[in-house]
Protein backbone atom coordinates (compact mmCIF):
# COMPACT_ATOMS: atom_id res chain seq x y z
CA UNK A 1 0.00 0.00 0.00
CA UNK A 2 1.79 3.64 -1.13
CA UNK A 3 1.99 6.44 0.93
CA UNK A 4 -1.36 8.21 -0.67
CA UNK A 5 -3.63 5.72 -0.03
CA UNK A 6 -2.58 4.93 3.34
CA UNK A 7 -3.20 8.46 4.16
CA UNK A 8 -6.31 7.92 2.59
CA UNK A 9 -7.55 4.74 5.02
CA UNK A 10 -6.36 6.53 8.23
CA UNK A 11 -8.45 9.57 7.14
CA UNK A 12 -11.65 7.82 6.37
CA UNK A 13 -11.25 5.72 9.47
CA UNK A 14 -11.14 8.65 11.75
CA UNK A 15 -13.96 9.89 9.85
CA UNK A 16 -16.11 7.49 10.29
CA UNK A 17 -18.06 7.38 6.36
CA UNK A 18 -17.71 4.57 4.60
CA UNK A 19 -19.09 6.59 1.23
CA UNK A 20 -16.82 8.78 1.31
CA UNK A 21 -14.17 5.47 0.90
CA UNK A 22 -11.80 5.73 -2.23
CA UNK A 23 -12.87 2.32 -4.43
CA UNK A 24 -9.64 1.10 -3.56
CA UNK A 25 -9.90 1.63 0.21
CA UNK A 26 -13.35 0.37 0.57
CA UNK A 27 -11.86 -3.21 0.23
CA UNK A 28 -9.99 -3.06 2.91
CA UNK A 29 -11.77 -5.41 5.73
CA UNK A 30 -12.51 -3.82 9.61
CA UNK A 31 -12.86 -7.23 11.21
CA UNK A 32 -15.13 -6.24 14.48
CA UNK A 33 -15.44 -8.52 17.65
CA UNK A 34 -18.30 -8.55 19.99
CA UNK A 35 -18.23 -6.24 22.99
CA UNK A 36 -17.74 -8.92 26.24
CA UNK A 37 -20.93 -8.29 28.32
CA UNK A 38 -21.19 -5.65 31.29
CA UNK A 39 -20.82 -6.83 34.81
CA UNK A 40 -24.38 -6.47 36.08
CA UNK A 41 -24.50 -7.03 39.74
CA UNK A 42 -22.29 -6.01 42.60
CA UNK A 43 -21.67 -8.76 44.84
CA UNK A 44 -22.01 -12.59 45.07
CA UNK A 45 -22.96 -15.14 47.45
CA UNK A 46 -23.93 -18.62 47.58
CA UNK A 47 -26.94 -20.28 49.07
CA UNK A 48 -28.03 -23.15 50.34
CA UNK A 49 -30.82 -25.30 48.46
CA UNK A 50 -32.39 -28.71 48.73
CA UNK A 51 -29.43 -31.23 47.75
CA UNK A 52 -26.99 -28.73 47.02
CA UNK A 53 -25.61 -25.02 46.61
CA UNK A 54 -26.81 -22.34 44.35
CA UNK A 55 -24.84 -19.23 43.28
CA UNK A 56 -26.44 -15.93 43.66
CA UNK A 57 -25.83 -12.42 42.02
CA UNK A 58 -27.17 -9.36 43.87
CA UNK A 59 -30.83 -11.12 44.15
CA UNK A 60 -31.13 -12.60 40.90
CA UNK A 61 -30.17 -16.87 41.00
CA UNK A 62 -27.19 -17.97 38.76
CA UNK A 63 -29.17 -19.59 35.72
CA UNK A 64 -26.75 -21.76 32.54
CA UNK A 65 -26.92 -21.05 29.27
CA UNK A 66 -30.08 -23.39 28.50
CA UNK A 67 -31.55 -21.57 31.69
CA UNK A 68 -32.02 -24.57 33.97
CA UNK A 69 -31.09 -22.94 37.62
CA UNK A 70 -27.44 -23.13 38.73
CA UNK A 71 -27.28 -26.34 41.20
CA UNK A 72 -24.36 -28.52 42.48
CA UNK A 73 -23.54 -30.56 45.26
CA UNK A 74 -20.35 -29.20 46.56
CA UNK A 75 -20.23 -26.15 48.43
CA UNK A 76 -16.43 -25.35 47.56
CA UNK A 77 -17.36 -25.39 44.24
CA UNK A 78 -20.20 -23.18 44.72
CA UNK A 79 -17.97 -20.83 46.21
CA UNK A 80 -15.37 -21.34 43.99
CA UNK A 81 -17.87 -20.53 41.07
CA UNK A 82 -18.93 -17.16 42.88
CA UNK A 83 -15.56 -16.42 43.67
CA UNK A 84 -15.08 -16.56 39.30
CA UNK A 85 -17.47 -14.25 39.07
CA UNK A 86 -16.94 -11.70 41.85
CA UNK A 87 -13.32 -11.66 40.15
CA UNK A 88 -14.64 -9.83 37.07
CA UNK A 89 -14.24 -6.58 36.57
CA UNK A 90 -16.35 -3.93 34.96
CA UNK A 91 -16.86 -6.68 31.82
CA UNK A 92 -17.11 -10.40 32.41
CA UNK A 93 -14.56 -12.40 30.56
CA UNK A 94 -15.83 -15.68 29.94
CA UNK A 95 -12.85 -17.37 28.53
CA UNK A 96 -11.24 -17.06 31.80
CA UNK A 97 -14.28 -18.58 33.91
CA UNK A 98 -12.89 -21.89 33.28
CA UNK A 99 -14.80 -23.28 36.41
CA UNK A 100 -17.92 -21.85 35.45
CA UNK A 101 -18.03 -23.24 31.41
CA UNK A 102 -16.88 -26.85 33.41
CA UNK A 103 -20.10 -26.56 36.04
CA UNK A 104 -22.65 -25.46 33.09
CA UNK A 105 -21.70 -27.94 30.58
CA UNK A 106 -22.05 -30.79 33.52
CA UNK A 107 -25.93 -29.33 34.34
CA UNK A 108 -26.77 -28.55 30.66
CA UNK A 109 -24.96 -31.56 29.17
CA UNK A 110 -25.81 -30.17 25.73
CA UNK A 111 -24.51 -33.15 23.79
CA UNK A 112 -26.42 -35.54 25.79
CA UNK A 113 -23.52 -37.27 27.03
CA UNK A 114 -24.06 -40.65 29.14
CA UNK A 115 -21.24 -41.79 31.49
CA UNK A 116 -20.33 -44.99 28.87
CA UNK A 117 -20.08 -42.33 26.14
CA UNK A 118 -17.29 -40.26 28.18
CA UNK A 119 -15.56 -43.06 28.98
CA UNK A 120 -15.36 -44.61 25.96
CA UNK A 121 -13.80 -41.10 24.83
CA UNK A 122 -11.40 -41.47 27.22
CA UNK A 123 -10.45 -44.59 26.46
CA UNK A 124 -9.92 -43.52 22.50
CA UNK A 125 -7.43 -41.14 23.50
CA UNK A 126 -4.84 -43.86 24.51
CA UNK A 127 -3.26 -45.05 21.35
CA UNK A 128 -2.94 -41.16 20.68
CA UNK A 129 -1.66 -40.29 24.05
CA UNK A 130 1.01 -37.70 23.69
CA UNK A 131 4.13 -39.27 26.02
CA UNK A 132 3.38 -42.71 24.15
CA UNK A 133 5.05 -41.17 21.24
CA UNK A 134 8.68 -40.66 21.35
CA UNK A 135 11.39 -40.18 18.91
CA UNK A 136 14.72 -42.84 18.16
CA UNK A 137 15.99 -40.28 15.33
CA UNK A 138 17.03 -37.60 17.82
CA UNK A 139 19.42 -38.67 20.56
CA UNK A 140 19.09 -35.88 22.56
CA UNK A 141 14.83 -35.54 22.34
CA UNK A 142 14.78 -39.31 22.64
CA UNK A 143 16.73 -38.87 26.36
CA UNK A 144 15.07 -36.12 27.37
CA UNK A 145 11.58 -37.81 27.09
CA UNK A 146 12.71 -41.09 28.41
CA UNK A 147 13.54 -39.13 31.73
CA UNK A 148 10.66 -37.25 31.68
CA UNK A 149 7.87 -39.53 30.18
CA UNK A 150 8.76 -42.66 31.20
CA UNK A 151 8.74 -42.45 34.83
CA UNK A 152 5.28 -41.53 34.57
CA UNK A 153 3.76 -44.27 32.28
CA UNK A 154 5.49 -46.48 34.39
CA UNK A 155 3.84 -44.89 37.25
CA UNK A 156 0.56 -45.20 35.33
CA UNK A 157 1.37 -48.69 34.84
CA UNK A 158 1.89 -49.81 38.43
CA UNK A 159 -1.31 -47.28 39.80
CA UNK A 160 -3.37 -48.72 37.27
CA UNK A 161 -2.08 -52.59 37.02
CA UNK A 162 -1.94 -51.90 33.18
CA UNK A 163 0.82 -52.65 30.76
CA UNK A 164 1.21 -49.57 28.68
CA UNK A 165 4.06 -49.43 26.07
CA UNK A 166 5.52 -46.77 23.84
CA UNK A 167 6.38 -46.48 20.54
CA UNK A 168 8.80 -44.96 18.43
CA UNK A 169 7.53 -44.39 15.31
CA UNK A 170 4.20 -43.22 13.69
CA UNK A 171 2.62 -46.41 14.71
CA UNK A 172 0.09 -46.30 17.10
CA UNK A 173 0.44 -48.27 20.77
CA UNK A 174 -1.00 -51.74 20.95
CA UNK A 175 -3.60 -51.22 23.88
CA UNK A 176 -5.32 -54.82 25.29
CA UNK A 177 -8.84 -55.22 25.99
CA UNK A 178 -7.84 -56.33 29.39
CA UNK A 179 -6.01 -52.81 29.91
CA UNK A 180 -9.28 -51.13 29.07
CA UNK A 181 -11.17 -52.95 31.03
CA UNK A 182 -9.18 -51.99 34.15
CA UNK A 183 -9.06 -47.89 33.02
CA UNK A 184 -12.43 -48.36 32.34
CA UNK A 185 -13.58 -50.10 35.65
CA UNK A 186 -11.58 -47.03 37.70
CA UNK A 187 -13.16 -44.13 35.44
CA UNK A 188 -16.62 -45.33 36.09
CA UNK A 189 -16.32 -44.97 39.67
CA UNK A 190 -16.57 -41.63 38.87
CA UNK A 191 -19.77 -39.30 38.43
CA UNK A 192 -20.95 -38.01 34.88
CA UNK A 193 -20.11 -34.76 36.34
CA UNK A 194 -16.19 -35.75 37.52
CA UNK A 195 -16.21 -37.28 33.90
CA UNK A 196 -16.71 -33.63 32.07
CA UNK A 197 -13.54 -32.51 33.98
CA UNK A 198 -11.28 -35.86 33.55
CA UNK A 199 -12.41 -35.00 29.83
CA UNK A 200 -11.42 -31.14 29.89
CA UNK A 201 -7.95 -32.26 31.86
CA UNK A 202 -7.72 -34.90 28.87
CA UNK A 203 -8.13 -32.36 26.00
CA UNK A 204 -6.29 -29.84 27.48
CA UNK A 205 -3.15 -31.91 27.84
CA UNK A 206 -3.56 -34.63 24.92
CA UNK A 207 -2.48 -37.54 27.12
CA UNK A 208 -4.91 -39.23 29.43
CA UNK A 209 -1.65 -40.06 31.39
CA UNK A 210 -0.84 -37.15 32.49
CA UNK A 211 -4.20 -36.12 33.37
CA UNK A 212 -4.21 -38.91 35.30
CA UNK A 213 -1.20 -38.11 36.92
CA UNK A 214 -2.17 -34.75 37.72
CA UNK A 215 -5.10 -35.43 39.19
CA UNK A 216 -4.21 -38.05 41.62
CA UNK A 217 -1.64 -35.51 42.46
CA UNK A 218 1.52 -37.30 40.94
CA UNK A 219 2.41 -34.06 39.23
CA UNK A 220 1.82 -30.97 39.74
CA UNK A 221 -0.54 -29.01 37.13
CA UNK A 222 2.87 -27.01 36.36
CA UNK A 223 4.79 -29.89 35.66
CA UNK A 224 1.86 -31.90 33.92
CA UNK A 225 1.78 -28.95 31.59
CA UNK A 226 5.60 -28.76 30.73
CA UNK A 227 5.45 -32.42 30.07
CA UNK A 228 2.83 -31.91 27.48
CA UNK A 229 4.81 -29.24 25.75
CA UNK A 230 8.16 -31.88 26.22
CA UNK A 231 8.69 -31.54 22.58
CA UNK A 232 7.26 -28.24 21.47
CA UNK A 233 9.93 -26.42 24.09
CA UNK A 234 12.35 -28.71 23.03
CA UNK A 235 12.21 -26.99 19.70
CA UNK A 236 11.98 -23.61 20.92
CA UNK A 237 15.69 -23.91 21.90
CA UNK A 238 16.21 -24.07 18.51
CA UNK A 239 14.30 -21.67 17.23
CA UNK A 240 13.68 -19.23 19.73
CA UNK A 241 10.76 -18.30 21.59
CA UNK A 242 7.76 -15.77 20.79
CA UNK A 243 7.51 -14.34 24.85
CA UNK A 244 3.72 -12.78 24.28
CA UNK A 245 2.99 -15.98 22.50
CA UNK A 246 4.34 -19.24 24.33
CA UNK A 247 4.27 -17.39 27.41
CA UNK A 248 0.36 -16.83 27.16
CA UNK A 249 -0.05 -20.44 25.80
CA UNK A 250 1.80 -22.30 28.50
CA UNK A 251 -0.81 -20.06 31.20
CA UNK A 252 -3.45 -20.67 29.43
CA UNK A 253 -3.17 -24.49 29.45
CA UNK A 254 -2.25 -23.81 33.23
CA UNK A 255 -5.26 -22.39 33.95
CA UNK A 256 -7.42 -24.89 31.91
CA UNK A 257 -6.00 -27.88 33.93
CA UNK A 258 -6.11 -26.08 37.46
CA UNK A 259 -10.07 -26.02 36.70
CA UNK A 260 -10.07 -29.12 35.12
CA UNK A 261 -8.18 -31.07 38.20
CA UNK A 262 -10.23 -28.17 40.84
CA UNK A 263 -13.11 -29.31 39.56
CA UNK A 264 -12.91 -33.02 39.66
CA UNK A 265 -11.78 -32.88 43.18
CA UNK A 266 -14.32 -30.65 44.44
CA UNK A 267 -16.95 -32.82 42.97
CA UNK A 268 -15.61 -36.22 44.69
CA UNK A 269 -17.67 -37.05 47.89
CA UNK A 270 -14.93 -36.43 50.72
CA UNK A 271 -15.25 -32.46 49.70
CA UNK A 272 -18.83 -31.92 50.45
CA UNK A 273 -20.24 -30.39 52.76
CA UNK A 274 -22.57 -33.01 54.85
CA UNK A 275 -24.01 -32.50 58.93
CA UNK A 276 -23.54 -35.46 60.50
CA UNK A 277 -26.62 -37.51 62.09
CA UNK A 278 -27.24 -37.69 65.19
CA UNK A 279 -28.29 -40.32 66.50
Amino acid sequence: MNGKLMQGAIRALRLGSCSQWPASVARITVRAYATPPKRFYKKTSVLSSDGGYEVVLDHRKLKTPKGTPFLVRSEPLAIAVATEFDAQKEHIERSRMHLSALCFTAIDNPNNLTKLDMVNYLLNFIPTDTVLFQYDDEKDLQDLQLNEWDPVIAWFNQRYETNLQKTLNITPPQVSEEDKMKIAKHLHSYSLDTLHGFIFAVDTLKSIILACAVIEQMLTVEKAVALARLEEEYQLKFWGRVEWAHDLSQQELQSRLAAAVLFVHLNCSEYFVKQKSIL
